[in-house]
């Protein structure tokens, strides 16, 4: 009898979520979004061969982990995490759960359902993301920062719970989806790392999506190319980088750059998209000319690649985006959430499109 008071008793506060937490290393676990394994640490984008070879503020972007996930599976009730970030960096435009957070989604009735946010505090942090829990066995992807980088992680469960590598290959990781352009491609200000429209467009599609996004620095660096390129296994290459460029970088740089794809890579669909247009371009009406102008400049780079006898290249006008309301942005530029699954929800369409599901 007392035995059976015990066992109850404990069962109990595991139910209440007062189990003790053990912590476990990330590397046990597969990490999706890398463009290379190459790389100077594990919490990265760039492999290390491009450093000093590409331009220094795109390498040091690189350190930020945006479209980088962790996945695992775990019966437990609670889920918590420790993670300390590179830089504990701030904006004052976006919020700390989208720039250092952790974001926390389960494979539940056939899709990616949203658990709950890591909040982060500071340079190091500890947090518990959800507890509560009905102790069932569930598969999860954890979304890091956009902003920040991260130099070491842990997962936390109920001391009592099994943690393990996914058994399901969600999200797949056969023919990624690689995006390349700016800050609105790294998720500049979406309010936690799960509502940028690349890990949007990964989970509608069950598909990795590949992250170079380079806040103001997708100025088609044809390094960047070259590191696209290597990826022979891609399904889709998406480029969507005026924002980041001029007039003149578009007539001189878009052809060379696709060439560059295209080397090892002659059947590969690339996706040529649009600059938003700017919701404040409205009223500026020289944002509105330059905008447009860079918009009808990469038409005719597009139109001059088939031309040239290029197969499977596309084209994404900016009309529907992001709608027309003009409720989309945080700053007239970079998206809120809503921006960011409008966008998503287009690009969603031409993707599938594309790749014929």
């Amino acid at each position: 009898m007392k035995k059976y008071g015990i066992t109850l008793l404990f069962l109990l506060l595991i139910l209440s979520g007062h189990a003790q937490i053990r912590y476990y290393d990330g590397g046990q676990f597969p990490l999706i979004g890398k463009i290379s394994d190459t790389t100077e640490t594990r919490y990265e984008r760039l492999p290390s061969w491009l450093k000093g070879i590409c331009r220094e503020p795109v390498w040091d972007l690189g350190k930020n982990t945006s479209g980088l996930a962790l996945r695992f599976r775990t019966n437990s009730t609670t889920i918590a995490a420790k993670w300390e970030v590179l830089a504990n960096s701030y904006m004052n435009h976006m919020a700390a759960t989208g720039i250092k957070g952790l974001d926390l989604y389960a494979w539940t009735n056939g899709k990616w359902q949203f658990v709950n946010v890591g909040r982060p505090s500071g340079k190091n942090n500890q947090q518990t993301i959800i507890s509560n829990m009905l102790p069932e066995e569930r598969e999860y992807l954890l979304y890091l920062p956009l902003y920040d980088g991260v130099v070491s992680l842990q997962i936390g469960i109920d001391s009592t719970a099994i943690i393990g590598k996914p058994l399901l290959q969600f999200p797949s990781t056969t023919n990624p989806i690689v995006c390349y352009g700016t800050s609105i491609t790294q998720g500049g200000c979406a309010t936690r790392p799960g509502m940028s429209y690349t890990n949007i467009l990964e989970r509608k599609l069950n598909r990795e999506v590949i992250n170079l996004g380079f806040s103001g620095n997708g100025q088609l660096d044809y390094e960047i190319a070259e590191l696209m390129g290597r990826r022979t296994d891609a399904g889709l290459y998406v480029l969507d980088f005026i924002p980041n460029v001029t007039l003149e970088q578009v007539l001189d740089k878009t052809v060379t750059f696709v060439n560059r794809l295209r080397q090892n890579n002659p059947k590969t669909p690339i996706l040529l998209v649009e600059s938003i247009l700017f919701p404040h371009s409205v009223f500026d009406v020289q944002m509105y000319k330059t905008v447009t102008g860079k918009n009808n400049a990469l038409r005719k780079e597009y139109e001059k690649l088939l031309q040239m006898g290029y197969k499977n290249i596309y084209y994404l006008p900016a009309g529907k985006l992001i709608g027309t309301d003009g409720e989309t942005t945080v700053d007239g530029i970079h998206l809120t959430d809503l921006g960011f699954t409008r966008f998503a929800d287009e690009l969603q369409k031409t993707a599938q499109k594309i790749l014929g599901k």
